[in-house]
């Protein structure tokens, strides 16, 4: 079961810049404001800024569906003809994460956060 997309991961060559310009299109400052990541909140969705995207394949913005069991979903997704990209993988304070491509090439996220 998903809670649908509520983040997008934009690979970035200058996070600098692309902070100046996502601060100025979504009218926030970043939550999140790292060398290797800079996130914002806004209208319900998690933006992403990723430095090192594009060494990880990210071949432009990639949809973070919010899953409830990461594992489960990402089998579906591998049984049904996905390709993984990027295994499970916890980026800090337990939230999950995990990417495939499906047959088109097009890149999908899942991210499980802990359990409250």
């Amino acid at each position: 079961m998903t809670a649908g997309v509520k983040t997008i991961i934009y690979p970035v060559k200058d996070i600098a810049k692309a902070k100046a310009l996502f601060t100025a299109l979504l009218g926030v400052e970043p939550y999140a404001d790292e060398p290797y990541y800079v996130g914002f909140k806004d209208a319900g969705q998690d933006i992403g800024l990723d430095p090192n995207g594009h060494s990880k394949g990210l071949a432009g913005p990639v949809p973070f569906w919010h899953v409830d069991d990461i594992q489960e979903s990402l089998a579906a997704l591998l049984g049904a003809g996905a390709e993984t990209l990027q295994e499970v993988q916890d980026v800090g304070n337990g939230r999950l994460i995990a990417s495939v491509k499906d047959a088109d090439g097009n890149q999908i996220g899942l991210i499980q956060d802990p359990a409250a």
